[in-house]
């Protein structure tokens, strides 16, 4: 890995330690979707073994929802750069958006992928999960819970499930999406873009959006709401 993929490294490793995310003798499962964000993460994941004074293991789980047969495009990455893999095709995306459920596809499409996730996760020997998501992601998740839920709460870097038995850690929760874009572009990644025909109206897009017109006037909007998680004046709140 060069010098130039520095700003990446330092906040993933910031995170790891931070959050006690990563022991000696791990064995992670990585999410991988197939976007910019999980190829970006596996691969430092995969390169960072090699820097480490720990040792853990690494494979990568890549749900295929059966919208255009992703799986075909990532096998053969994965063989490529040596990485153990297992690919699930399913059908859960056109499931999620059949008439059965109309109203809510999203919900059901991550809640079904989640579950055989786990599921595989576990019949593989992994304690750990590790998934993509980012500083940006957490920051628009806040917005979402608080817009469409009415509550404040959003993902966690390091969250322990089933009474500690297994645990969904996400080591870019402090790297920006705009640099994992940069980096996966130079990389030269077969990132795939989704075939999900609801993704581009979601709520997430929405607050994206938003959040784009307010960091054309003030590009510390972000960065302040980041923050904001930690500095909670509970004697303002009613």
């Amino acid at each position: 890995m060069s010098s130039g993929d520095q700003f990446l490294r330092r906040p993933l490793g910031k995170a790891i330690r931070q959050y006690q995310m990563i022991q000696n003798g791990d064995r992670i499962a990585v999410g991988v979707s197939g976007g910019k964000d999980s190829l970006t993460l596996l691969h430092l994941l995969y390169t960072r073994k090699r820097r480490v004074p720990i040792e853990y293991g690494l494979v990568a789980i890549h749900i295929d929802l059966g919208f255009d047969g992703t799986g075909e495009t990532l096998g053969p990455y994965f063989r490529q750069q040596g990485i153990r893999y297992h690919i699930e095709k399913t059908r859960i995306g056109p499931i999620a958006h059949s008439k059965i459920n109309r109203e809510n596809p999203c919900f059901l499409c991550a809640r079904l992928r989640r579950k055989r996730l786990f599921e595989l996760a576990n019949a593989m020997g992994c304690a750990k999960i590790a998934l993509a998501h980012h500083r940006d992601d957490i920051i628009e998740t806040l917005l979402i819970n608080m817009f469409y839920s009415g509550e404040i709460g959003t993902m966690v870097p390091h969250q322990r499930l089933f009474n500690g038995k297994l645990s969904i850690i996400r080591p870019l929760a402090l790297t920006d999406e705009d640099a994992i874009r940069r980096y996966a572009r130079a990389r030269g990644f077969p990132v795939i873009e989704s075939g999900c025909p609801t993704g581009k109206e979601s709520e997430r897009n929405r607050i994206k959006a938003i959040l784009v017109e307010l960091g054309r006037k003030n590009r510390r909007i972000r960065g302040n709401i980041f923050r904001s998680m930690q500095n909670i004046r509970t004697d303002y709140l009613p």
